[in-house]
């Protein structure tokens, strides 16, 4: 094997490869990525059994062949490359990389130990690439962390005739977002648990390529489905989780409220992060909502306090709730407007998030719920 190919071109394709790749994998040749020359581009893939990762680039082949190395150190010696061509070629049991005067001698792991990247499913259809990342970015913030409820860590895709909608939990707050897509099959009615790291990691490489994302879905037993996702010359399939007993989250969204207010993203942004200085990443913000506007405290055990006061406009009865801030800041930061509607039923139940238009009617598509904190005073 023996190729040129452009060094950004290069970087940004084992980059983006390489940040799939397990840290701690069972077997070693799941650590690297496979460099494959043929039929005029350059395939660089990854794959640990749960996600695999395909991109092709253009290069100047003067030999096919395929080469596995391995991927963080090859991510690494590419990102700091000079700007120049980039010449690959396989020596025996080494790759030697070349790029200006710069020169590497990479060891490389046998090719034919490395697994088979699975096929990708059959396409359900295809959506906006901006569209697709951003409605991603605003819903898998809420997705769960701990590996130990395996079904918390998935974002939720419902597919019903031209609605894709999207909803994660971690059970303490809940975002849902509803968007427009092109289905292959305008009947289709379908669910599928997707791991939320990998679902934002393919949205946020895919989104700025631009075009078209296209949606492929295998549905197999429970936890063995598998979706893929193509947009530009990149490629990634996951494997699904199993989704079969994710609870009626949708519930959760209160039917009606009893006080809602309008205040200003940014503002309340600050004003949050500035007050919860005094406290913990989990001690409570209060939020003391009254036809004044709105009041923002903060304490901590040892004794530190701070309070704020903002502009903000409110109907119902003067309402004083708490919020973990961190939660808060999330979902104000994703919100996508520069307005927020907020409406509670009382302190004790949730309260959900909308973007609002300048003339305070809801903008709808996006819903944040998230849940108080009971605090005593």
């Amino acid at each position: 094997m023996k190729f040129r190919v452009e060094r950004d071109a290069l970087a940004d394709a084992v980059a983006w490869t390489a940040k799939s790749l397990p840290n701690r994998p069972s077997v070693p040749v799941l650590a690297g990525v496979l460099l494959r020359a043929g039929d005029g581009g350059l395939q660089v893939s990854g794959f640990d059994y749960e996600v695999s990762s395909q991109v092709t680039v253009d290069l100047q082949s003067e030999a096919d062949g395929a080469a596995l190395v391995s991927g963080r150190l090859l991510a690494e010696i590419t990102k700091a490359l000079p700007a120049k061509p980039v010449e690959i070629a396989a020596a025996g049991a080494h790759l030697e990389l070349v790029c200006g005067s710069a020169r590497f001698t990479l060891p490389t792991m046998p090719v034919e130990d490395y697994p088979t990247l699975p096929e990708m499913p059959g396409s359900a259809g295809t959506i906006d690439a901006a569209t697709f990342a951003a409605a991603v970015g605003q819903v898998a913030i809420a997705a769960g962390r701990d590996e130990t409820l395996p079904m918390m860590t998935g974002v939720r895709l419902e597919l019903n005739g031209s609605t894709l909608s999207m909803l994660a939990t971690d059970r303490y707050r809940l975002a849902l977002r509803e968007i427009d897509w092109r289905p292959d099959d305008p009947e289709v009615s379908v669910n599928a648990l997707v791991p939320a790291r990998t679902l934002h990691d393919t949205a946020k490489a895919l989104g700025p390529i631009g075009g078209d994302v296209t949606l492929a879905l295998s549905q197999g037993a429970a936890g063995e489905g598998l979706i893929g996702f193509a947009g530009g010359t990149r490629r990634t399939t996951s494997r699904l989780l199993d989704g079969a007993n994710y609870p009626p989250v949708r519930s959760l969204f209160p039917a009606s409220h009893n006080a809602e207010a309008r205040v200003s993203v940014a503002a309340l942004t600050e004003v949050v992060k500035r007050v919860s200085l005094v406290g913990g990443r989990t001690t409570p913000v209060l939020l003391n909502f009254s036809a004044d506007g709105l009041v923002v405290e903060a304490g901590s055990t040892e004794e530190a306090r701070a309070s704020e006061a903002m502009d903000a406009t409110f109907t119902g009865e003067p309402l004083t709730i708490g919020f973990n801030p961190q939660y808060l800041v999330d979902g104000l930061q994703n919100i996508g407007s520069a307005l927020a509607v907020f409406s509670f039923v009382d302190a004790f139940k949730p309260a959900v998030i909308a973007p609002s238009a300048e003339d305070g009617e809801i903008i709808p598509g996006y819903r944040y719920l998230i849940m108080p904190i009971r605090v005593t005073r």
